[in-house]
């Protein structure tokens, strides 16, 4: 890296992973609706590999709550539901010969305040996330001061920047977490 802005962008792309990670993740806790993103990443072994399940079956939802799988594979059928089942999300697949379908119960108070915890927890994962890539980024700042590529007054905007950047993406953070509590505790 030669410049600062490379630094802020390379910081920023890393920051925009966070986040999409951290998004990836609320979308597969259930909030008592139905959702395919609930079961699409669930690891199936198939023909002795583990494949994801939206590689294996087409996901629907045709009621707020319930989830429909049609397997691409009739055979994959067991297969799939054993995946539900030992995924340990709190569903249970109903193979009707045809097609798998996973109803969603109602959640109750004690288990969206669990949730409601799984969600703080990858919040603070994803925070821990930016805040190395701060720190990474201040190192690379510092490391062009050392290599005197650039001078104080650079250095000190450079981490400034990284700071500004860090807090920002920390505010979304906080903004996503929050709208995914209410999401969770909404009945």
């Amino acid at each position: 890296m030669e410049t600062i802005d490379e630094i802020l962008l390379d910081a920023e792309d890393k920051m925009d992973k966070a986040i999409a990670r951290l998004q990836q993740d609320f979308a597969g806790l259930r909030t008592g609706k139905a959702s395919p993103a609930l079961v699409e990443n669930i690891g199936v072994e198939y023909y002795g590999a583990t494949t994801r399940l939206k590689e294996l079956a087409g996901i629907a939802t045709p009621e707020p709550r319930l989830i429909v799988i049609t397997p691409f594979d009739p055979t994959s059928r067991d297969a799939i539901c054993r995946a539900i089942l030992a995924s340990n999300i709190g569903l249970t697949p109903v193979d009707d010969g045809r097609v798998i379908r996973v109803p969603i119960p109602e959640l109750s108070e004690e288990r969206r305040k669990d949730l409601v915890k799984v969600a703080k927890r990858n919040a603070e994962d994803a925070r821990i996330a930016i805040r190395g890539n701060r720190r990474d980024a201040n190192e690379l700042v510092k490391g062009l001061k050392k290599a005197s590529k650039i001078g104080e007054d650079e250095e000190k905007r450079g981490i400034d920047e990284v700071q500004k950047l860090t807090d920002g993406y920390i505010k979304k953070i906080d903004n996503l977490v929050a709208a995914k509590e209410k999401d969770i505790l909404e009945v």
